[in-house]
């Protein structure tokens, strides 16, 4: 390990293109975190949605990783990084733009097609960005180097959450009415609120695709640096050596649990919090808990990017999981703000464990490193499918969270995050998994 404290995680003539591209890490950080508080969001404007029909937001989203991953990886293995980056940009801003039309038509599967193109795009940019910044250095700090310039995803998502509360949360105009109050409003003043609360939700997503076009604009007249070149191998002969890779099939299983795990986290936080202060009458603001799991966020992978450099990453990937397995249960079996404390606990370990089950997955391959590249982001298709689940959970007792008690005492919206507690489980024995095989 003492080895690893000698060779840079960045070189120091890699260091410009390295911030430029570590730069659309929180670009799309942005685009998540600014989509997750919205399944809650039209909930409200759209009270005739169940659980089920809301989370297909998450669904519509994620679910664009697992259909262009694939093809992005074909684009750039044809063509190169820098084309792959600006064809993922494009498909962002368009997904951006199209819901201006979406909101002018009223229509929520607009909304889920703008969503989708949206991540169609971020398919391409993670497809791209992650194996291109494990290329720029030496190989045996690609893993923290990978974590770094993840590190600057959070940035990106409390930018997308800030955005969503005093942009979005704050602004809806359904919000300010009891559910008894809003069915009481004339078909009139609801076609009203509707229509505005559906324009406010598009605002920042118009601005979000400006954005990108701007940063788009910066990337085409920037030099990318010359990535090391592999042997090119044939499709057939690359995708033999991945599925024969039981390291990199087990890492796509554990990528697809982990990122289930933090949307279950980052979307249904606004239900557990809704039950919380319905249960104890209170008034807390679950985007500002939100917050605070994402700075948790990033301050665990600060910490666990300088960890690396003296633990084994599978051992730290181990740990981390027990770590978020402990919080899940806390969430699930505390009540009020203990439980509410522990859910937000469980953003610390999941920190790392994106970029470091990437990192592990891919290790000391060569060319067929981009279409692995490819499967790894195919796998945060967990994102749209784990929320669904989640929300049927939500859903068996009612239209509200704590219909039904489990055991006699769990409110169902506490229960569903059994779900997340299984999916960080499957995480740490991953870590386990590979750490012996390290040693070995």
């Amino acid at each position: 390990m003492n080895k690893l404290k000698n060779i840079p995680v960045v070189k120091k003539e890699l260091i410009f293109p390295f911030i430029i591209i570590t730069s659309l890490f929180a670009l799309w950080g942005i685009a998540n975190d600014l989509t997750n508080p919205m399944v809650s969001a039209f909930k409200k404007v759209m009270p005739e949605l169940s659980n089920v029909q809301a989370s297909l937001v998450q669904f519509a989203f994620y679910f664009g990783y697992f259909f262009m991953a694939l093809p992005a990886a074909l684009f750039i293995r044809k063509y190169s990084y820098k084309s792959g980056i600006i064809v993922g940009l494009v498909l962002y801003a368009t997904g951006a733009f199209l819901f201006y039309p979406a909101a002018a038509n009223e229509e929520f599967n607009y909304f889920l097609i703008s969503l989708w193109i949206i991540t169609c795009g971020l398919a391409f940019l993670e497809t791209t960005s992650n194996p291109l910044i494990l290329s720029l250095g030496d190989k045996e700090t690609a893993t923290q180097r990978l974590n770094l310039a993840q590190a600057f995803n959070p940035i990106g998502s409390l930018t997308g959450m800030i955005i969503a509360q005093v942009f979005v949360i704050g602004a809806l105009r359904s919000d300010d009415y009891s559910v008894e109050a809003y069915n009481a409003l004339s078909s009139e003043e609801l076609a009203v609120i509707r229509e505005n609360d559906l324009s406010i939700i598009s605002i920042p997503y118009i601005g979000l695709g400006i954005l990108v076009l701007a940063i788009m604009g910066i990337i085409i007249f920037t030099k990318m640096p010359k990535t090391p070149q592999e042997d090119k191998m044939g499709l057939k002969e690359s995708f033999s050596k991945l599925f024969a890779n039981k390291n990199y099939v087990y890492g796509v299983i554990a990528q697809a649990f982990y990122v289930g795990a933090q949307i279950m986290c980052w979307t249904y936080i606004f239900q557990y919090v809704d039950n919380v202060n319905t249960t104890y009458g209170m008034e807390i603001t679950a985007t500002y808990f939100n917050v605070a799991a994402m700075v948790l966020f990033l301050i665990g992978r600060w910490i666990g990017t300088a960890l690396m450099k003296t633990i084994n990453p599978s051992k730290l990937l181990m740990l981390f999981g027990i770590g978020g397995v402990i919080c899940a249960a806390g969430a699930i079996l505390l009540q009020g703000m203990p439980g509410l404390i522990s859910l937000v606990a469980i953003s610390v370990f999941m920190s790392i464990m994106f970029p470091t089950i990437y990192g592990i997955a891919l290790k000391n391959m060569g060319d067929e490193a981009k279409i692995g590249s490819a499967g790894l982001v195919m796998a945060i298709v967990g994102g749209a499918l784990m929320p669904v689940l989640q929300g049927s959970i939500l859903d068996w007792g009612g239209s509200g969270f704590s219909d039904v008690q489990v055991l006699g005492f769990i409110p169902e919206v506490n229960f569903s995050f059994i779900l997340p507690l299984i999916c960080l489980a499957v995480v740490a024995f991953y870590g386990y998994k590979t750490y012996q095989l390290s040693k070995n």
